[in-house]
């Protein structure tokens, strides 16, 4: 490389830290075929590609059933559990022609991989985790074969990565303003929402089945006028039975359940963020290893400016993996699926039986507000520079040695509950955790 090249590489790589320290909510968008990332050129690892490995050595066969195809069979093979699903009727899909209030799309998911199911649809939609790449996207036809094929499908990032995503191949849950037929009102806006986002901006265009008491929602309802201020039809909060809105038997439950969508909410994000603060360290790590050679410094040595951008972001992934910044809840909410109590049945659980997986759905998310996504493979493939600084972080709010006001909906009883869980059942802690 010339010394024309590498001022173009230190130049290109001081930006992009610039815009890293400066937060990554609504940041740069990470460029994908960068030396360091290489998002389409790498092999990936992710629920899916194992799963086609298994059916390509012939150590899995799908079974094809009229109606839903092979989403039973695969939703078995990927150990996802059908009171996941949720239902979505906004046309906000690439098979939006297919979708309608009367025909709502339905999504299935656990901690690393989402299928979407439409009925009648050509083919299954899979959104699937890689540890070190971010989220996949995969379609598979809907016509039976000997040997079903995975195709992977990086159109999908033209909705899939931007500033929603933290600039990212990732996640989103979408609440809009839809219309009888199920298009967004888009005159009217839009709300990307997780768990900071209020009640009452939450699921325009999904179905929501449960109970939330007095707190309003946008789910369940469709534009009635396309005046300002747009106005949704009333009688679509605390609903429990979805009967008289659709088909409910062509599903494979009835529900869309209200606990599923507030944990898909919350790991859409976690799960964009966790990306994106490990392409961070790649681009920090690859830009100091250009720079050190350039300035002839030491091999391995981390410039001021690349320690304060891993820093940076690992900030933001520690804020909302503690849910710093989480909106109330004001009244109890309750599924009907199911769904909570297969959840926090998956631990894992300390010695006194806790686990972050516990809800506490009173007055937030979880009993023991410390994201469960701690223990993913993405996490723990998180370069050691960005994983060390984030446990760094985490400890040192955690311990209480960290009061800043930021962190001040966490209890002191939060801090040490999560502390002793963390301890008990996750492995690779620092040693320093593991001191009285």
């Amino acid at each position: 490389m010339s010394k024309r090249q590498i001022s173009c590489v230190l130049l290109i790589g001081l930006a992009l830290a610039a815009a890293a320290i400066g937060g990554l909510e609504g940041s740069y968008v990470v460029p994908l075929d960068h030396a360091a990332i290489q998002y389409a050129a790498l092999p990936v690892d992710d629920a899916v590609a194992r799963l086609q490995k298994r059916i390509d050595s012939g150590n899995l066969k799908l079974r094809f059933r009229e109606g839903h195809g092979y989403l039973e069979s695969i939703l078995e093979a990927l150990t996802v559990r059908p009171a996941s699903q949720v239902l979505v009727f906004s046309k906000t899909s690439f098979q939006a022609t297919r979708i309608a209030p009367k025909l709502p799309r339905a999504i299935y998911f656990n901690d690393n991989v989402a299928v979407g199911w439409v009925r009648g649809g050509d083919v299954l939609e899979f959104a699937a985790v890689d540890p070190r790449q971010g989220v996949i996207f995969y379609t598979l036809d809907q016509e039976p074969s000997g040997k079903p094929h995975f195709d992977r499908q990086d159109t999908c990032l033209q909705c899939h990565q931007n500033g929603s995503t933290v600039g990212v191949p990732g996640l989103l849950v979408r609440s809009v303003y839809p219309s009888q037929s199920g298009m967004p009102v888009f005159q009217a806006g839009s709300f990307v929402t997780d768990h900071r986002s209020p009640l009452r901006e939450r699921w325009g265009g999904w179905y929501v089945s449960g109970k939330h008491g007095s707190q309003t929602h946008m789910g369940n309802a469709i534009v009635q006028t396309r005046d300002e201020p747009v106005t949704l039809e009333p009688n679509g909060l605390n609903v429990t039975d979805m009967r008289f809105r659709f088909d409910t038997g062509a599903y494979l439950t009835p529900h869309s359940d209200i606990v599923a969508l507030m944990v898909l909410e919350h790991q859409t994000r976690m799960t964009n963020l966790v990306t994106r603060v490990g392409f961070e360290a790649r681009l920090a790590l690859y830009d100091n290893a250009v720079m050190s050679k350039f300035l002839q410094k030491p091999e391995g040595e981390l410039s001021e400016s690349n320690v304060r951008r891993i820093n940076s972001a690992a900030e933001e992934l520690v804020k909302y993996m503690l849910f710093a910044e989480e909106a109330r809840l004001t009244d109890p909410i309750t599924g009907v699926s199911g769904f909570a109590e297969s959840f926090a049945r998956l631990g894992p659980k300390d010695e006194a039986g806790r686990s972050l997986r516990d809800f506490d759905l009173k007055t937030r998310l979880l009993r023991y507000p410390c994201s469960y996504l701690i223990y993913s493979e993405a996490f723990d493939q998180l370069p050691p520079p960005m994983k060390d600084r984030v446990y760094q972080r985490l400890w040192q709010v955690l311990s209480g040695e960290d009061q800043s006001p930021k962190f001040a909906l966490l209890s002191s009883a939060d801090r040490r509950s999560i502390l002793e869980i963390l301890r008990a059942t996750k492995n690779g802690l620092p040693e320093y955790w593991l001191r009285p």
